[in-house]
């Protein structure tokens, strides 16, 4: 038996044509951005010998393509203290789906302080909550008020007195 020839289609080279064509202008546009809402945790904090504490703010980009910290301004509560308020303009870019840290200075609330050095005392973990906003902008993009609300806990870092991670 022999196989069966299919009839010429001269109609089907045009089309074909055009059908690749549109594929390839599809991906021309390129990677699509995404931008998602950043976050800000406490990396570490460290109590001075004068009081003062110095927060290692975690600023995390979850977008596809850097985005330019403006502003940031968090309310820090531990355990049941309001601590004070973390403020910066640090107009720091963070690359796509990454981390960076700022460090900030802060002279806590007395509550906050006999906290803090209690729990150190007792080498207990304590409790955290940062709460405001952080200005954020994408790439050709204009900033952005983004509202934090993080809620979690330090422990003392083994042979560094007065560190919390």
């Amino acid at each position: 038996m022999r196989p069966r020839r299919l009839p010429h289609l001269p109609f089907l080279a045009p089309a074909m044509g055009l059908l690749c064509a549109g594929m390839l202008a599809g991906c021309a546009g390129g990677p699509i951005k995404r931008v998602s809402e950043p976050t800000a945790s406490i990396q570490q904090l460290s109590v001075g010998t004068d009081g003062q504490w110095t927060v290692d703010l975690r600023l995390q980009n979850f977008s596809n393509v850097p985005m330019r910290f403006e502003q940031v301004t968090l309310t820090l509560r531990t355990g049941d203290e309001t601590a004070g308020e973390l403020k910066a303009s640090p107009a720091l870019t963070v690359g796509p789906e990454s981390v960076d840290t700022l460090s900030l200075k802060l002279v806590p609330s007395a509550p906050a302080r006999l906290l803090i050095a209690g729990t150190l005392a007792d080498r207990r973990s304590l409790s955290y909550r940062l709460q405001g906003t952080v200005t954020a902008s994408a790439e050709d993009r204009k900033a952005r008020e983004y509202d934090v609300k993080r809620d979690s806990a330090l422990s003392p870092v083994p042979g560094l007195p007065g560190v919390m991670r």
